[in-house]
This record gives structure tokens, C-alpha cells and sequence, in this order.
């Protein structure tokens, strides 16, 4: 894809197993058939959309839309980057982030998921440090959020390793059914604080921190390439 028309083609993130980028065509499609098999038990629903209710066809046909929807979308007060992730070449997932208002927040929260054959290999925190080394180091965020169900244990490990705190508790309602989310928030401290994966970063230039709102003086400069010394 053309990262002089959209500059965020150019950004990759790449950790010591994973490397997250904005699908092209082919990543993209190859992204939509993991959407359309299977992600968490059939007795289970972790999200708050409950998107994997829906047919196979329909998880796919909904992944693509999805994700060029994010990039139609876009403005620089309203955005929510949605990244493939790979593995040796393969994709396993996919990472979001989004913020509004971002240039006054300085703000974000990410949700994620990995086909059920990607699971409980780490490679959740892995992804998840990326884009938390892009919010901080690259963006200049101040905070980032995230939030569980308070029976998905799975999710809430990551954020405990990655050093999120307890942020209080929500309700919303999920296939005619109430459930409690628990919010959980990390400041730039305690992500100083709790950095153990390597993130490199690359692509993201002048032309792509004005997309975010970020301006070309975000973040903390010196170490938006790399994350760990």
C-alpha cells in the first residue's frame, strides 16, 4: 500500500517475535480467515462486541470492513489504529488502539485478540508492549487504559505484567446479558516502570504523528526507536 498517501502504512512495530503493522491487501485478507476461525471457546464471550457470535462468513466479511473503516474513518481527533500482527510471517491477531481527542488527553485504550491457536504463548503481552511503546515513547501519551470482563483472567494478566491498576469497575450489556468489566489504567511511571520487551519502531515520521495529533515534538524522542537499552 502507498505509505505517501497514508503514512501509516509505513509504521512497524517489532518485538523479538512479533512485528505489528497496518495490513495491506493480502495481510489483510489473511487476517479476516483467522477472524472467521476460531478465537475463544463457544461457551465463552470476552468481548464487549460480541462479534465472534456471529457466522464464520460474517466474522470475516466483519473483520475487512472493520478494518478499512478504521482508516476511512480517521481524523486526527477520533482514530483507532488497527494493527495485524504476525508471527514468522504469519498473522495471529490483531492489536487496536484508539483514542478521541487525543492532542488534549493524551489518552488511549487497546483491545486485542489472537486465533485460538496463538493463544498462551505470551504473545499477547508481546503485541501489547508494542503499542504501549508507541503510545508512550512515540506519542507522548500521559496514560493508557484497557478493559475485562472480570471472568477473563487470561486478559488481566497481561495488564497486571505490563503494570495497569485497578481503575474501578463497569456494566454494559453483552448478547442480552449484563456483565462487569473491570477498567484498569497505566501511567507513563509505572510503564517506565514495568518495560521488559524490546519494541523497535520505525515509520513513525512527521506526516504520521500529525495523523494522531500528536505534533512532531511527542513523545520521549530518545527512546521512541527502542524500547529497552
Amino acid at each position: 500500500m502507498e505509505a505517501d498517501i497514508w503514512p501509516l502504512y509505513g509504521l512497524r512495530l517489532t518485538t523479538p517475535r512479533l512485528q505489528l503493522r497496518l495490513p495491506d491487501e493480502r495481510t489483510l485478507a489473511e487476517l479476516a480467515e483467522l477472524a472467521a476461525g476460531k478465537v475463544h471457546d463457544d461457551s465463552e464471550m470476552p468481548f464487549s462486541i460480541p462479534w465472534t457470535a456471529a457466522s464464520p462468513e460474517e466474522r470475516k466479511r466483519g473483520c475487512f470492513q472493520h478494518v478499512l473503516s478504521t482508516i476511512a474513518d480517521w481524523r486526527p481527533e477520533a482514530w483507532t489504529l488497527s494493527l495485524a500482527v504476525l508471527h514468522e510471517g504469519r498473522v495471529i491477531g490483531r492489536q487496536d488502539v484508539t483514542s478521541t481527542d487525543f492532542a488534549v488527553v493524551r489518552e488511549a485504550e487497546t483491545g486485542s485478540w489472537l486465533g485460538a491457536a496463538h493463544q498462551n504463548q505470551g504473545f499477547g503481552t508481546e503485541m501489547r508492549a508494542a503499542v504501549l511503546q508507541l503510545a508512550f515513547a512515540g506519542l507522548g501519551a500521559r496514560s493508557m487504559t484497557s478493559a475485562a470482563m472480570t471472568d477473563n483472567p487470561r486478559s488481566r494478566r497481561v495488564s497486571e505484567k505490563l503494570g495497569y491498576r485497578p481503575d474501578g469497575l463497569m456494566s454494559a450489556a453483552v448478547l442480552g446479558r449484563a456483565r462487569t468489566f473491570e477498567r484498569l489504567r497505566l501511567d507513563r511511571a509505572d510503564w517506565e516502570a514495568h518495560r521488559s520487551v524490546p519494541v523497535e519502531t520505525a515509520g513513525l515520521e512527521p506526516s504520521a504523528l500529525a495523523l494522531f495529533g500528536a505534533g512532531s515534538d511527542a513523545g520521549v524522542r530518545e527512546s521512541a526507536r527502542k524500547d529497552i537499552p
